[in-house]
């Protein structure tokens, strides 16, 4: 089975990415926190009711399986294990946050995301069979969000809500023949994160760890020898989130002072 080899390209150290990304947050917390500092950024910004950005982030997936009842019959007599593999991707998209009450915002983000998914299929004689999936979905996760009280210029915040995503792009099967693993082209997953927002004289920053649980079985009803093996088939992905959001009306407002 054809292993591209860009998945190398797109493979990213991720918890390095996010012990730094702590490192960074808790520096510049200590910062706003310095009593020296008595500059406090976007005093207002919270009581704005509507406010716009864009995110970027790096993300590691991978299928979550369930042994069929066929695994265990003759037919599958040769093939010892499956195992799945971690691996890297990119994210970018849109913020629209709408303030509910003083300390709860409903969030859509319009995201694009690369995936990159790959199950590796042993058997008794030692040999190895690899079934590479790559994907760009469309996703659009709705989420609420929790802050905490502002402490001068940093928050903490929790957010929660579900992401439907559609398959946007082919996943550039170089011949249509090829027996492969068949997998639906929508799924809905969980997704669960912690976050900081920092606060900077024109924009918040907001540095986020997020996980995505799938709870819809993308295994196409297909019987051949990648999918048989298999009952259950879901999506978990772990991402890294940078976000830059403004407030349009909060913007024009200072600029006339």
């Amino acid at each position: 089975m054809y292993t591209p080899n860009v998945r190398h390209k797109l493979h990213l150290h991720w918890l390095k990415i996010a012990l730094l990304g702590v490192i960074l947050v808790s520096g510049w917390s200590a910062t706003a926190q310095n009593p020296n500092r008595r500059t406090e950024n976007l005093i207002n910004y919270d009581q704005e009711r509507i406010h716009y950005g864009f995110a970027f982030g790096g993300h590691s997936s991978k299928y979550v399986f369930k042994y069929s009842d066929a695994f265990v019959t003759p037919s599958f007599d040769t093939l010892h294990s499956i195992v799945n593999r971690s691996l890297g991707g990119f994210k970018i998209g849109f913020v629209v946050n709408i303030r509910l009450f003083q300390y709860l915002d409903f969030r859509v983000l319009p995201t694009f995301g690369l995936y990159e998914n790959e199950l590796l299929y042993r058997f008794t004689n030692s040999s190895n069979l690899t079934v590479f999936k790559d994907a760009t979905f469309l996703e659009i996760p709705l989420v609420f969000k929790y802050k905490s009280q502002r402490r001068r210029n940093t928050g903490m915040y929790l957010v929660l809500g579900v992401n439907p995503s559609l398959e946007a792009a082919a996943r550039g099967d170089e011949e249509a023949d090829i027996e492969t693993l068949e997998t639906k082209n929508w799924n809905l997953a969980i997704e669960s994160g912690i976050g900081f927002d920092i606060f900077f004289p024109l924009f918040k920053f907001s540095p986020e760890l997020r996980y995505s649980w799938g709870i819809r079985n993308m295994l196409q009803p297909e019987v051949n020898q990648f999918n048989a093996p298999l009952e259950k088939l879901l999506f978990h992905n772990f991402t890294f989130f940078i976000t830059f959001e403004g407030g349009p009306s909060y913007l024009k407002r200072n600029k006339r002072r």
